[in-house]
């Protein structure tokens, strides 16, 4: 499987980094390596972090990396906690992070990690398998409301009605074990229509149960805030997202960063006391030429948005 993963965006991500030989730099989602490797290749006195809440991937990626070792530091850490794991290290700013928000292939194709909604796997779901909220939880404990608010809010599915109480109804019986008892749930609940889109029908709610198993819309607020922070002047930061909740979070905070003032519009000067923190580099996002979609569909939902630090 390790063949299989193609990191997304990577002659994009690694032209917007601007890397500079003997700066210091930060992967914030590490997964097999593919975007680390460039950058360290491209560093001769500098230093990379590389950080990933998988410690299957750490395992992984320190293989890969081996002949870079010498200018790598692997952390075994979420990115919600940046500021902390920078800290532990000794370090103030660096020139350039990225983050690549995405499941990553091997993660999707271990059907053990329950993740994907084509194979039968126990309802996991976990980045990190020492955290204790696992799918199963969610889909076996949480009130029909609470079901129907994620569903809805992280996967926007127009069917989170009918499917929560499709799930409350079938977990009285006997408890939703395997990703395909809950695929068939969906299923059942959604209407023919649906049934026929292009879109396989459990994406949405298997995206919202991710997103809430491991806190991810929380993690990137945090994270995104903590990495402007960390940023040296001209460092850049760059995000890679794969769905609209996530890059509208990412615009949003990248916007906020260069346009944040609060004043009326009317008023001829800023009085809030805003400072610009970044400059945006990318107006739109870039996302994936006709090659890349075929050499790697799963490409096709990711964006990236680069920004730099003033």
């Amino acid at each position: 499987m390790e063949e299989l993963h193609k990191p997304v965006l990577l002659r994009e991500c690694i032209e917007g980094l601007n890397i500079k030989p003997d700066g210091l730099y930060l992967d914030g989602t590490l997964g097999r390596a593919g975007h680390s490797i460039e950058i360290v290749k491209r560093l001769s006195s500098g230093r990379l972090i590389a950080i990933d809440r998988d410690l299957t991937a750490i395992k992984e990626s320190e293989k890969r990396l081996t002949p870079y070792l010498d200018r790598v530091t692997l952390v075994h850490g979420n990115f919600r906690g940046l500021k902390a794991i920078l800290d532990d290290l000794g370090i103030d700013k660096v020139d350039g992070m990225l983050f690549d928000l995405g499941v990553s292939s091997p993660q999707l194709d271990d059907k053990e990690r329950g993740f994907s909604y084509m194979a039968d796997a126990p309802l996991d779901m976990r980045m990190d398998g020492g955290e204790a909220l696992s799918a199963y939880d969610i889909v076996n404990s949480w009130d029909e409301q609470r079901l129907k608010k994620i569903l809805f809010d992280y996967g926007e599915e127009r069917y989170a009605p009918r499917i929560a109480s499709g799930i409350v109804r079938r977990r009285e019986q006997k408890p939703i074990e395997t990703t395909l008892e809950l695929v068939e749930i969906i299923k059942s609940a959604m209407p023919a229509a649906a049934l026929r889109e292009k879109q396989h029908p459990a994406k949405r709610s298997f995206q919202a149960i991710r997103i809430a198993v491991n806190d991810e819309l929380g993690s990137i607020s945090d994270m995104l805030s903590e990495a402007v922070d960390s940023l040296r002047p001209g460092g850049r930061l760059a995000v890679i997202s794969f769905h609209s909740l996530e890059d509208r979070l990412v615009k949003n905070a990248m916007q906020s960063g260069e346009k944040g003032c609060t004043c009326p519009r009317d008023f001829p000067v800023c009085v809030c006391g805003f400072v610009p923190k970044l400059k945006v580099i990318t107006k739109k996002p870039i996302t994936a030429d006709k090659q890349e979609l075929a050499d790697n569909p799963r490409a096709r939902s990711a964006k990236l948005r680069i920004a730099e630090r003033i």
